[in-house]
């Protein structure tokens, strides 16, 4: 590998990527510049600054990325109804290839030779951040140090910071979260303590964005969503940005004991992991998607979207968003999107969102034929007959050759 002069260090501010730019230094004799994303963890991101100003870093960059994140990452992810092995969400996935987009540009700005990230070699983020940098810069350096140092455990990473006097918030003796947590607009992620047991029930009090489904309120929440283009674009008719538009879902569906999750699920590297998410109001914007599609889209397209849908969620968990594979899945899926106009009236209430109205201009549902009423001839149900005689020709084919289906 070549000398490094500089790097570009996506920085939380945390204890981990702290001790990062310090051993990068350290390792490498590297100039640091740090990159901290708010795509709307909850959490102010400006500390970060003071923090990295007292590693001895020259270049910061803190940016507010959470309007991009929701219209360019979550909202074109969502319009495929996208679900990763049947449950998640991909709160965290969905994330990582902005970040890594951000940090090749930052890299091209300050004409640094390498990016680094705090992802563990156990993780799909270290897979997710590298290949969405190599696709958009095919010769850049990449740095992972948890592949690389000794530093093993909280224990050594804590007698480093005290070794190398690193002012992290965790060094006072502040009660840490025995969970490893990941958050966003669209999700928060649970990992570790007693999760690794996979028959054990989560704690009640680990869920920061929700209530239990017991303790929501006895009265459900009614709310109207408007799509274009198979994008939310108001909530009862206030037109709303898309960041907003999702922060308000959240707290909605937090309010109404939605979105709460425990599974495990098989990570890229081989294993299985256990995890628990909050994704109120991704879980709301799902339903809601789902429902408006119902009425406008062509079966056929329906049907297409669905066994499209779970090789696109494979590619964005194992970290191909920028690949060419799912840009050529992006235009389908958009292009089916250009009818999904319409309302949708949903019911929030104890941990479940019910779909109970949808109207479009675009719809396809005919009252006239599918009245059980008179339909005045709009159907002749003479017409099924032959229909059904012709899908059953070759069963009938086979049964007369004695073929035993039983």
């Amino acid at each position: 590998m070549s000398k490094i002069d500089k790097v570009v260090l996506a920085y939380s501010g945390g204890l981990d990527t702290s001790v990062i730019v310090r051993w990068l230094q350290d390792t490498y004799g590297c100039e640091v510049v740090t990159f901290t994303a708010d795509i709307g963890q909850g959490e102010e991101v400006e500390p970060a600054r003071a923090k990295a100003e007292a590693l001895g870093v020259k270049e910061i960059y803190i940016d507010d990325l959470r309007e991009e994140y929701v219209r360019d990452f979550v909202f074109p992810m969502f319009r495929a109804n996208t679900i990763y092995e049947g449950e998640y969400l991909l709160g965290t996935s969905i994330a990582r290839p902005l970040i890594a987009k951000r940090l090749i540009e930052i890299a091209n700005e300050t004409g640094a030779d390498a990016i680094s990230h705090g992802a563990t070699g156990k993780g799909n983020d270290q897979v997710r951040f590298e290949l969405g940098a190599y696709a958009l810069k095919p010769g850049i350096q990449v740095i992972a140090p948890w592949r690389e140092w000794d530093l093993t455990s909280r224990e050594k990473l804590m007698s480093y910071c005290e070794q190398h006097k690193i002012p992290v918030d965790f060094s006072s003796g502040k009660k840490k979260s025995p969970y490893s947590m990941d958050a966003n607009l669209l999700h928060i992620s649970y990992e570790g303590g007693i999760l690794e047991d996979p028959w054990a029930e989560a704690e009640e009090d680990m869920w920061r964005w929700s209530v239990s489904p017991e303790a929501a309120p006895d009265q459900p929440t009614y709310i109207t969503l408007t799509f274009e283009n198979g994008d939310p674009v108001a909530l009862d008719g206030e037109r709303l940005s898309p960041a907003t538009m999702l922060a308000t879902l959240n707290r909605l569906g937090g309010d109404n004991g939605i979105g709460r999750l425990d599974i495990v699920e098989n990570r890229y590297v081989g294993m299985k992991s256990r995890g628990c998410y909050e994704t109120p109001g991704g879980t709301i914007l799902l339903k809601a998607h789902r429902a408006i599609e119902s009425i406008t889209l062509d079966r056929e397209v329906a049907h297409q979207k669905d066994e499209l849908m779970p090789r696109y969620a494979k590619l964005i968990y194992n970290g191909y968003w920028w690949s060419p594979e799912r840009e050529m899945l992006q235009a389908a899926i958009d292009q089916s999107q250009s009818v999904v106009n319409g309302e949708v009236r949903l019911k929030l209430y104890k941990g479940s969102v019910t779909a109970v109205g949808r109207r479009s201009e675009d719809s396809l549902f005919d009252e006239r034929i599918a009245t059980f009423e008179d339909d005045a001839g709009a159907y002749d149900q003479k017409d099924a007959e032959g229909f059904i005689k012709l899908n059953a020709l070759r069963l009938r084919i086979a049964a007369g050759k004695g073929r035993d289906l039983i």
